[in-house]
């Protein structure tokens, strides 16, 4: 009996807490999302245009993430199955809405992920270091971008009037990107140099970080991507530089809808600080911590509340809600699919 309680207690304990975490970031976030549930009919005064516009920037984004799987999937020995392009795409879609929806965030999504890649013949170690190796590059772009958007924010502003030219701006990044995803994956002395650069800096806040130590940890993960990449690495750069200009192009669009005025550096800025925010596992994909944020740091570099608001909510609605519904039916579709074409009871 004792046995069975412990058993309980391991399976369900850890659940058990990440709901109640899970619950009460959602408490605490409940005001903001109420808010922003509030100004819905809003949406209503937006130029129907600019709908289709975000929907068609989003799935280029979402596609950048299905490329990347579809390169770090590739086989690389005569045993090991080719992933189709619906596979990889159902799964990436299937898992996206998972983490918007269930406890655990992008863990749970890479889980469920896995899974479907799993099942279509995919060894269980070639997915995980594919996934982690995709987790590992778009987060390493999303950390450079607020270096590359310095210069921009010293050098002086453009026009406010032409937020547009954050459009311009999200394809010359995205340039710049490559070179550097590039340069990491084909020269490690390049990926040293950065890696003591910063452990200099993080050793003045934290001392047990050192430059060496900071430097071999880079190192390391530098490894997992060019190993996954391996002979495709500036197809990886693009991809992953695309996924994340896309997004940040949608988010310049729901505020271009508005007719604000802003600096695109500045929302680029709110950008990875806003991405960072979905990061946090307390709500699923960060939900009231990312729409709180963003919009307070919309307000921030010169919005106004008004528009800060209504601008967050058409860009979440794009990238947060919608894809919830489409990953619900690429998940109900593999399911019928596995359901007619897996033996009976093999279908778990």
């Amino acid at each position: 009996m004792r046995v069975a309680g412990v058993g309980l207690v391991r399976r369900w304990g850890g659940r058990a807490v990440g709901l109640a975490i899970t619950g009460v970031g959602l408490y605490i976030v409940a005001p903001s999302i109420l808010s922003l549930f509030g100004a819905w009919p809003r949406l209503a005064d937006v130029n129907p245009w600019w709908f289709p516009v975000l929907v068609i920037l989003q799935t280029c984004s979402f596609a950048a993430l299905w490329w990347l799987a579809r390169l770090a999937l590739t086989p690389h020995t005569r045993d090991q199955v080719t992933t189709g392009w619906g596979t990889i795409a159902t799964a990436q879609l299937a898992g996206n809405a998972a983490s918007k929806v269930l406890p655990g965030g992008a863990a749970t999504g890479s889980v469920l992920q896995a899974r479907l890649l799993i099942r279509t013949g995919q060894p269980a170690a070639v997915v995980a270091s594919a996934l982690t190796a995709i987790g590992l590059i778009t987060t390493g772009v999303l950390l450079l971008l607020p270096v590359l958007t310095v210069p921009a924010v010293l050098i002086g502003p453009p026009p406010a009037r032409q937020l547009e030219l954050g459009l311009l701006v999200s394809l010359i990044m995205a340039a710049v990107i490559v070179g550097f995803g590039v340069a990491a994956l084909t020269w490690p002395r390049f990926v040293v140099l950065v890696g003591r650069g910063a452990g200099h800096v993080i050793h003045l806040v934290r001392r047990s970080v050192t430059a060496d130590s900071c430097a071999a940890l880079l190192v390391t993960q530098r490894d997992r991507v060019a190993a996954a990449f391996e002979g495709r690495w500036w197809q990886a750069a693009l991809a992953a530089a695309a996924n994340r200009m896309f997004d940040y192009a949608a988010l310049v669009a729901a505020l271009a809808a508005l007719d604000v005025r802003a600096r695109p550096s500045m929302v680029l800025l709110a950008y990875v600080v806003a991405q960072a925010l979905a990061m946090i596992p307390i709500t699923p994909g960060g939900l009231g911590f990312v729409d709180a944020g963003l919009t307070a740091l919309l307000v921030l570099i010169g919005i106004s509340p008004d528009a800060a608001l209504i601008g967050t909510l058409l860009y979440r609605l794009a990238s947060f809600w919608l894809p919830i519904p489409v990953g619900l039916l690429a998940w109900t579709g593999w399911r019928i699919h596995l359901h007619i074409t897996s033996p009976a009871g093999d279908d778990e």
